[in-house]
């Protein structure tokens, strides 16, 4: 197997990160994820055996596929994604500056560093021709907001055809082997408009949401007595967004809510909707007066992985290899595009590097962590594209 070089490493996250890539979606009239996709996509194609594709995600937005390999043995994708969040109140988000052990700016640590490992390991592969099999990584759009990136990826995934992935999202090099989804929903409760002086006719919808509110908080409260899941904990409630009414003098004839759900491996969309349903036609039962509507939105599923599945056991083999340690396993309360990965078929663990500010005004990643990430990322790919499990 090549030798990982710590300065190769240093320069190629310091290369992305001075590239901003900001998600439009969350910072109207930011620049995307173009010109960091160009960048990767140019630079490999400077290495002979890597196949490159730009695969168009919507908007104008392009993932970065590409391919090295070419023995006899399996596939392993490697999944990550190539937007940030916004930069406000930052000092330098894009300078990339190494200070210690730490390199810092805007995507170090969430998650330019994971991806920039993968850049030397298809490079690295690409210049071994005893490689077994076929590593494919697609550096992806938007798992800031919509994951359309991914998205694009798993329609097209039987082109593909992997037999296993990892999804190299920030994990602290331990193996995170499950992670929470979310639903939003949508809640209006229905009143009747009239001078705020006819309290003989008006019905207040603000009043109505607030018995809502009520129940939600029970309904909040209930869930996290519920069993946990044992690395990711109980499922969740929260009230996000509010609004409603149309004057001062007026009796409000509409109140809208927005509530997020996040679930926990096993619940589906199907059993949030029939709890926030229930909740709805109790209230309406206790009062012929009460008339609320739900709308489901956006459900993104919970997600986990065997400990058993040979992808995490070779992972924590080759870890202990290259370390000495065993590795550790945990949870993610956050959702990650391993689900959209889950729901095609594809097995999948996350494993990635050591930092802090993802999101924050401080970010950086640890070096020494990038690069044990990027020696195990090579060891697993060898040995899983060989089909020698751990």
């Amino acid at each position: 197997m090549f030798e990982i070089e710590r300065e190769t490493l240093v320069e190629a996250i310091a290369e992305l990160v001075r590239i901003p890539s900001i998600n439009p979606s969350l910072v109207p009239g930011a620049e995307g994820e173009r010109a960091v996709a160009e960048q990767i996509a140019g630079r490999l194609r400077w290495t002979p055996g890597i196949d490159v594709e730009l695969q168009e995600s919507g908007g104008g937005r392009p993932n970065v596929i590409a391919m090295a390999g070419s023995g006899s043995g399996r596939t392993l994708m490697i999944n990550g994604h190539i937007d940030t969040v916004g930069v406000a109140g930052m000092e330098e988000p894009f300078s990339g500056r190494v200070e210690g052990n730490r390199l810092y700016g805007r995507g170090a640590n969430d998650m330019k560093a994971s991806m920039a490992g993968a850049i030397v390991l298809l490079e690295g592969i690409a210049r071994d021709s005893d490689f077994p099999g076929r590593v494919i990584v697609t550096f992806v759009t938007d798992e800031e907001h919509s994951s359309i990136g991914t998205q694009a990826v798993c329609r097209e995934i039987e082109r593909f055809r992997p037999d296993a992935a990892l999804v190299v999202e920030p994990s602290g090099l331990s193996a995170t082997i499950a992670h929470k989804g979310f639903a939003w929903a949508e809640i209006v409760t229905h009143g009747f408009a009239e001078h705020g002086s006819a309290w003989q006719v008006g019905v207040d919808a603000i009043a109505h949401m607030g018995r809502v509110l009520g129940a939600l908080e029970v309904h909040g409260r209930e869930l996290l007595t519920r069993e946990p899941h044992p690395v990711v904990g109980p499922p969740s409630l929260h009230m996000s967004l509010i609004g409603g009414g149309q004057e001062l003098s007026s009796y409000p004839d509409e109140c809208r809510l927005e509530v997020e759900r996040r679930t926990i491996p096993d619940e589906t969309e199907e059993q949030v909707r029939g709890e926030l349903q229930a909740i709805l036609d109790r209230l309406a039962g206790e009062d012929n007066q009460f008339n609320a509507e739900l709308t489901m939105g956006l459900f993104r599923s919970p997600w986990a992985v065997d400990r058993d599945d040979e992808i995490v056991r070779l992972l924590a083999a080759t870890y202990e290899d290259d370390t000495g340690s065993a590795i550790e396993y945990g949870g993610s309360a956050g959702w990650m595009d391993t689900a959209l990965l889950g729901e095609v078929g594809i097995p999948a663990v996350v494993f990635g590097p050591t930092g802090e500010g993802a999101h924050a005004v401080v970010e950086w990643v640890e070096i020494d962590s990038v690069e044990t990430y990027t020696r195990v990322l090579a060891k697993t790919a060898y040995a899983f594209c060989a089909g020698t499990c751990g």
